[in-house]
């Protein structure tokens, strides 16, 4: 769409009405009936009509005399999904971030930290302005990129937003579009990277008419979800435009650096190139054209190494993947639980007969996955590839204690602090932030926080949302959860229970894991060989049965007492400096470190 110009893709159509009204005044609302205007065809199913002037309107258009729909690539919806969009002048920002080149002077995600956010719950008020308030906390505990949850217009005011239906729009709740570059502008003020959360496997159940405007989804391929967003099937050209005019949308116009892509293995493409290598490649043109590192991240099932392969080797070309297998070794190591998808990750399955739960942990730490070409037993089939240690670096792979699914996927949403004592949790931080894989924080994470993330959503429709409801409960039922402990996604108290207590990092019980959290991040700018993402480079050693691991990156260990009693961890070495602890300063001697139960420490030998 031109400044001047409406338009629409709708290649089966015989006629196309543009519904306009304008609108009088930032975010007033119309004041008369929308006016009808034929809209004129064009090459490749697009209609277009050209607008008398600049006023801001809002619109819809009528495909073949049906109902008026939102523009399938609308940058606002403040009436709702349902409702008309409203036009948007993206380059009509007056940005001040032109020297921004990228986190960490220009050397984007990779190796760095991320902090995973949800902009409904970061503060009370839910909306991008008011999260700008917190950024300050962000840079002090050494964030380099702020990651936040899919922002795409959804049914409802609150969500998680991964059933959003306008990919193009932001949820009008948050603040909508010109307050998301506000975001982004203020995070690149304080050094701070944004990546965005993106969703192109499926659209939401509410508000999505995108099959009325042409071949959007096909029946070639199926999904958890139902038919597949059509990438490869007829008509798929222009759908697959609509995707990667979507990313690359958030690049220029809203100065995002990274996009995390959903559930990647759910874009069922058999064409070539695939929909992820053609994204590679074009947002690697634009990198160059802007000037700055342009990151994508994946979130993939299939734990093979293809995802972070250079599509000039055949791979998909991204610049890092999400890794489930090192934080379901770290849950399994810390809190014993060993049901469903846990079970392979406490050892002695056909998966990984041979130890325990601290023999897992130590390979995921050293190789990145568990499954890679052994049985998961979960899945009922062998799974992954192995990764080339010599070939990729750590920092192709996220690492983390707890995520939004990890966290509300649990039947009340309750974090890992609820789980295990503040020194496990040290022992956890301390091992995924100092591997070699970059390394991501969930909101709340670093303080403790007691705030659960609980599954919510808002959905108007009643049916849709007793759908929901009942569905949520009949799911955690069967696996032994009373129903009436299972927190009702649209209560609006479960949402209100999730949003952050910003009281809580200043006060006792909070603070110290804060302190802790802030002293291993400097550890891992400072010390070189923290910094690296070699796996050849890292070993772990660890006793099963007395309950202690140590990761060695270099010159610098992670030393960790997994048991509830004070022991003698062995360990040989000239000590030359702690670096970071988590009780008392350990006592270091010709036996070893001696650290109490749940206890960790960060040693430099020389």
């Amino acid at each position: 769409m031109t400044p001047d110009t409406l338009s629409v893709w709708a290649p089966n159509a015989s006629h196309v009405d543009v519904l306009v009204t304008p609108v009088e005044g930032h975010g007033a609302e119309p004041t008369t009936a929308p006016e009808r205007h034929a809209m004129t065809a064009g090459d490749g199913g697009w209609w277009t009509w050209r607008r008398p002037d600049d006023t801001t309107l809002d619109y819809s258009f009528s495909v073949d005399g049906g109902d008026p729909r939102p523009d399938p690539r609308a940058a606002w919806l403040p009436h709702g999904v349902h409702g008309a969009a409203r036009t948007f002048d993206a380059t009509a920002h007056s940005w001040s971030d032109e020297d921004w080149r990228g986190t960490r002077e220009g050397r984007g995600v990779p190796g760095g930290v991320v902090y995973e956010l949800h902009i409904g719950t970061f503060t009370a008020e839910g909306t991008f302005d008011a999260a700008i308030a917190h950024l300050k906390h962000l840079v002090d505990l050494g964030v380099d990129v702020v990651e936040v949850m899919p922002v795409a217009a959804f049914g409802g005011t609150h969500g998680w937003g991964y059933d959003g239906v306008a990919p193009y729009a932001v949820q009008h709740a948050y603040g909508g579009p010109a307050a998301f570059q506000r975001f982004v502008e203020a995070c690149h003020h304080q050094g701070l990277g944004v990546c965005l959360d993106v969703v192109y496997n499926h659209l939401g159940p509410t508000g999505n008419y995108l099959a009325e405007f042409g071949p959007y989804f096909t029946d070639t391929h199926t999904t958890p979800w139902g038919p597949a967003v059509n990438l490869d099937a007829e008509g798929s050209h222009e759908v697959r435009r609509w995707v990667l005019d979507n990313a690359l949308r958030w690049f220029r116009d809203f100065h995002v650096d990274a996009l995390r892509l959903d559930a990647v293995h759910e874009l069922r493409d058999e064409s070539q190139p695939h929909i992820l290598a053609q994204l590679s490649d074009e947002t690697a043109s634009l990198a160059e054209q802007l000037g700055r590192p342009l990151d994508l991240i994946a979130e993939s099932d299939l734990n093979d190494a293809v995802m972070v392969t250079p599509t000039s080797e055949g791979g998909r070309g991204m610049t890092a993947q999400w890794d489930d297998d090192i934080h379901h070794a770290l849950h399994v190591a810390l809190t014993g639980e060993t049901q469903g998808y846990y079970a392979d990750f406490a050892g002695g399955t056909e998966a990984w007969p041979e130890g325990g739960p601290l023999s897992v942990l130590a390979k995921t730490l050293s190789d990145a996955f568990l499954h890679d070409g052994r049985v998961s037993t979960f899945r009922g089939q062998v799974w992954g590839a192995p990764v080339d240690q010599a070939a990729r670096s750590g920092h192709q792979f996220l690492a983390y204690l707890q995520t939004h699914d990890q966290v509300g996927n649990r039947a009340t949403g309750d974090r890992i602090s609820d789980q295990i004592s503040p020194g496990q949790q040290a022992v956890g931080a301390a091992l995924y932030l100092l591997s070699p894989f970059t390394a991501m924080v969930f909101m709340g994470e670093e303080w403790r926080a007691s705030t659960p993330f609980a599954f919510f959503t808002s959905f108007e429709e009643e049916w849709l949302a007793e759908a929901v409801r009942s569905g949520r409960r009949a799911e955690f039922a069967a696996h032994g959860w009373n129903e009436a402990d299972v927190p009702d996604p649209q209560d609006p108290a479960t949402r209100a229970h999730s949003v952050l207590d910003w009281r809580e990092p200043y006060a006792p019980g909070h603070n110290e894991m804060l302190h802790f959290y802030r002293q291993l991040i400097r550890v891992r700018r400072t010390q070189p060989d923290v910094a690296s993402g070699d796996l050849q480079a890292t070993s772990v050693t660890f006793d099963e049965d007395a309950r202690w691991i140590i990761l060695s990156r270099g010159a610098v260990h992670v030393v960790a007492n997994l048991a509830g009693r004070s022991q003698v961890v062995p360990f040989a070495g000239e000590v030359e400096h702690v670096l970071a602890s988590w009780g008392r300063a350990p006592i270091v001697d010709a036996e070893g470190v001696r650290l109490d139960g749940h206890d960790v420490a960060v040693l430099r030998t020389s």
